[in-house]
């Protein structure tokens, strides 16, 4: 009798394994595999996703490797060597800081960085005149502002009044739609296009940019980084 019920048990036993407990284990098995699974993609998204934004290292390298250009758009608009190295600076420490942005935006996210250090530090105005007295020579760097910046002399830049240079070097230069302009310069669009025009207007008076180039050709003008600045050849972590 007792070895009936041993038999019947190890039956019951193995029914049991078979029917109820195997099932159970390979679900258990497969939600753990399914959890792992989901875990890997999560963090494969993660990875990519981080992938896809500049990193601090990113914005030095392009602050190191471009230092003259960024440098010279900051001197363009600040028309002074050490509020321009200020800028450089704030410019840097705002990327490395700031939100995120997408990889490839970030060389154009690193000027307009430079643009608004430059905004909040002048706070050129639409009716405010600043302009310095025609012949003037911009000190403390006669020797960077000798070289032509796309189709102007940089020195001819230099003599606009501050409204007028920002949203020249802006637009202009840097190819910003005229409803940014307004946007960072806290303007209406009416008054980009206005000062734009004067801006333009003065240039080619001044007989630093060639009469036959017009409007369209100076909107294309590259902006050119060729300054010996030598203040930020390495970038300081």
């Amino acid at each position: 009798m007792p070895e009936l019920i041993n038999k019947v048990t190890r039956v019951f036993c193995r029914i049991f394994a078979r029917h109820m407990l195997k099932p159970r284990i390979q679900e258990a098995s497969r939600i753990s595999q399914a959890r792992k699974t989901t875990e890997l993609a999560q963090i494969r998204v993660r990875e990519e996703k981080a992938n896809q934004y500049a990193s601090r290292e990113d914005f030095r390298r392009i602050f190191t490797d471009d230092t003259n250009g960024l440098y010279q758009l900051s001197l363009l608009l600040t028309r002074d060597s050490v509020k321009a190295e200020q800028c450089f600076v704030g410019g840097l420490e705002d990327c490395v800081t700031g939100n995120s942005v997408f990889r490839e935006w970030a060389r154009s996210w690193a000027k307009r960085a430079i643009i608004q250090n430059a905004i909040r530090e002048l706070k050129p105005c639409a009716n405010q005149s600043n302009s310095p007295q025609p012949g003037t020579v911009v000190p403390d760097f006669d020797d960077l502002s000798s070289g032509p910046v796309g189709y102007f002399e940089m020195q001819a830049i230099l003599r606009l009044e501050d409204f007028e240079r920002f949203v020249f070097v802006m637009s202009a230069l840097e190819h910003y739609s005229e409803h940014d302009c307004a946007l960072l310069l806290g303007c209406t669009v009416p008054k980009i296009h206005e000062t734009r025009a004067r801006a333009l207007k003065e240039m080619m008076g001044s007989g630093n940019v060639d009469a036959t180039i017009g409007h369209s050709a100076a909107s294309d003008a590259q902006h050119q980084a060729n300054l010996p600045f030598q203040h930020f050849q390495q970038i300081h972590h």
